[in-house]
């Protein structure tokens, strides 16, 4: 008599997605995890500005990203200006959708070592019967920054904050060179708020996306650089 094998099923997890690095890198490691599959990404979106909230990076470059990666993006609206009522509002029926449509029990961070912001994820998730995974927890930042960029991770400084890093970064590539010309006092990672990033390129992209440095502007208590989808000229012979 033949004896089968039962293969338990992977965990299937959406990941909250930024459009920068961390958010890439805890891709990278979700697919890394033999029991874990990811299903999907879920966005913010600014509805009147059309660009991740904080980042900035414009909503046609993520859903890009979302192509190159190869799973369908959630994107969900807020209003702007954003009450926190708003936010929870409009994250909860994103997420109780999402855990019908997905089939999923958790949802995936790419959070370094944030306390405060982890119980805020822990609890908000609780009450909508859901589970948060932080993949990143805890890594040694200067170490992890590394890891990122010598396994390929291309990203762009989209915003900093002034008032902890200096304004001429925006715009930069996060690479060595950056790294090693950052303050002291600001996180490699930037975990503390000190800047933001776009992700234009991953292991785990099927290739690169093609992208320009349009305009530097101070907004409010920030300095954003808008990055634009370039456009690849055609050649007829």
């Amino acid at each position: 008599m033949k004896i089968q094998t039962v293969t338990a099923r992977p965990r299937r997890v959406l990941l909250s997605w930024s459009s920068g690095k961390d958010s890439a890198w805890s891709l990278h490691a979700l697919q890394q995890t033999a029991d874990i599959e990811v299903v999907g990404l879920l966005t913010t979106f600014n509805e009147s500005a059309d660009r991740v909230a904080m980042h900035a990076v414009r909503r046609t470059l993520v859903r890009e990203q979302a192509k190159m990666i190869g799973l369908p993006l959630v994107e969900v609206a807020l209003p702007w200006p954003c009450t926190n009522e708003d936010y929870e509002r409009a994250m909860s029926d994103a997420l109780v959708d999402s855990r019908e449509r997905f089939d999923v029990s958790e949802i995936a961070f790419g959070d370094l070592f944030l306390e405060d912001i982890r119980r805020y994820r822990d609890n908000q998730l609780a009450g909508l019967g859901l589970e948060a995974i932080y993949p990143l927890w805890q890594l040694p930042t200067r170490a992890l920054a590394h890891q990122m960029i010598e396994a390929g991770v291309g990203a762009v400084l989209t915003c900093v904050d002034p008032k902890q890093c200096p304004i001429e970064f925006v715009g930069r590539r996060f690479d060595a060179e950056l790294l090693n010309a950052l303050p002291e006092s600001v996180d490699p990672c930037g975990e503390n708020g000190e800047f933001h990033t776009f992700v234009f390129d991953t292991p785990d992209f099927r290739q690169a996306i093609p992208y320009e440095i349009g305009r530097k502007v101070e907004r409010g208590d920030f300095v954003y650089c808008d990055v634009r989808p370039k456009v690849m000229s055609t050649t007829t012979h």
